[in-house]
């Protein structure tokens, strides 16, 4: 198993560490480029600047995505490491040339992140160089990776809040010819990338890419068991959000628009939503592992909408 070893920022290790969220955003100031070292549902692990020469801790690779920073704020708020919007622009800005107004960043999204006690630190692999400036990936059939992988399972064993085996849950599936292992229990700013990103950033219905007016829609709501997959989501334009989760709209088993009478019959209004009725959605995700699953729309249908 390749897992990675990234280099952290000390601030932002500790004031996560203090708040011990269920998901956490590794940004970059400014990225263009994917994140490829290691497979989704990975290990990824935090290692501090020097002469702190440590891994402190680690999370599970989720997705890397380009955000701008205003939609990487409000998918994750503080588990970007920062108190307050302000804060978070400043410390990007401070990092890049330019003074963009909201510039987009490098977000390595990354799950069940957990934070060592300093007694539990380890220090780094022989073989780390002080000239890393990002990171490293390490491979559990090598000897060094293999050693400091175990290392790591026995502090997360030893820690109370954590089962002795560290509780994985992976969805495998075929993707591009390789194999991909996505781990299901995603907090719900990953969610909202993981939707926002398969419908790429359209409305399923509209087609509007306005990004500030597009949400990420559970079609099983969260509140009512929903798991955070990206099957039980779509991509839907506020006002579009609001409809379906009220039961006024709802999506077909052949991914076709169904809008309900109740509209005209209690607002006496609606002509914009009722062109939509019928039609099939503007925008599905490509691989057919992210598309809605047939038990989630059933549900929808049974149990929300309002024909």
């Amino acid at each position: 198993m390749k897992f990675f070893l990234a280099v952290t920022d000390d601030d932002w290790f500790h004031y996560l560490a203090h708040h011990e969220p269920d998901e956490v955003n590794f940004w970059r100031p400014s990225s263009t480029t994917n994140f490829k070292a290691i497979n989704e549902g990975a290990p990824f692990l935090f290692k501090l600047h020097s002469p702190n020469d440590y891994v402190v801790g680690g999370g599970f690779f989720v997705r890397h995505s380009i955000l701008p920073l205003s939609l990487a704020w409000d998918a994750f708020g503080i588990k970007n490491g920062a108190a307050t919007y302000g804060r978070f622009r400043e410390l990007i800005i401070k990092l890049r040339n330019d003074k963009v107004l909201n510039p987009s960043i490098g977000c390595t999204i990354l799950t069940e992140p957990f934070f060592f006690d300093r007694e539990d630190w380890i220090p780094v692999p022989s073989n780390w160089s002080k000239n890393i400036v990002q990171g490293k990936t390490y491979n559990t059939n090598d000897a060094i990776g293999n050693r400091l992988w175990s290392q790591v399972q026995k502090r997360l064993a030893d820690k109370e809040s954590h089962p002795k085996e560290p509780e994985l849950v992976y969805e495998e599936y075929e993707q591009y010819g390789k194999k991909y292992e996505i781990r299901s229990r995603i907090g719900q700013g990953a969610f909202r990338v993981l939707v926002t990103d398969a419908y790429s950033r359209r409305c399923s219905i509209t087609g509007e890419k306005t990004l500030p007016v597009l949400e990420a829609a559970h079609i099983k709501p969260y509140a009512e068991s929903g798991p955070n997959l990206t099957s039980n989501g779509l991509l839907l334009r506020s006002d579009m959000h609001i409809l379906f989760d009220k039961g006024y709209m709802t999506i077909t088993n052949d991914l076709n628009v169904e809008v309900s009478r109740r509209i005209r019959e209690k607002y006496e209004n609606g002509k914009e939503y009722y062109a939509f009725h019928g039609r099939e959605l503007s925008q599905i995700p490509e691989s057919a592992n992210e598309q809605p699953s047939q038990a989630f729309l059933e549900w929808h249908q049974e149990n929300v909408y309002k024909p």
